[in-house]
């Protein structure tokens, strides 16, 4: 770890404010940030998050989603841009990836495609054949 991440804490503790989340996700411009209590509440409620620190300010986060048993789905990964290029989401992702070790499957859907090669690096292939799909709904 290079010495410039030497005070990145990073933790499965769900210390974070509904402040913090809403920076963090608007410094990345996610839509999510601009529902930050429904965004809170989904992150308290979620298998895993995990955060990385810098003293108190929020700078990355990832969350997975699982059965508990066989299938673990990484929903997000962000960093804050100016904590960008560090090592700081393979470190969130490798974490994850420690964790669901006995797990049949673990997932992503890079919302964009430029973010697969990242991923590629992590040890995760493209599905034979998979697509992406979702539903938005309207109400929000």
């Amino acid at each position: 770890m290079s010495n410039e991440n030497a005070n990145i804490v990073y933790t499965e503790e769900r210390r974070f404010t509904v402040e913090q989340t809403q920076r963090l996700f608007l410094s990345v411009g996610w839509v999510s940030g601009r529902y930050p209590e429904q965004l809170h509440h989904a992150l308290m409620g979620s298998s895993t998050v995990i955060s990385a620190w810098d003293g108190d300010r929020l700078v990355g986060l990832v969350r997975a989603l699982d059965d508990g048993s066989m299938l673990a789905y990484v929903h997000y990964v962000l960093v804050d841009p100016q904590y960008q290029g560090r090592g700081i989401a393979g470190h969130m992702i490798e974490m994850v990836k420690e964790k669901y070790r006995d797990f049949f499957y673990v997932e992503v859907m890079p919302e964009e495609s430029k973010n697969a090669a990242f991923y590629e690096r992590h040890g995760f292939k493209v599905m034979d054949d998979g697509v992406a799909m979702q539903i938005v709904n309207p109400n929000w």
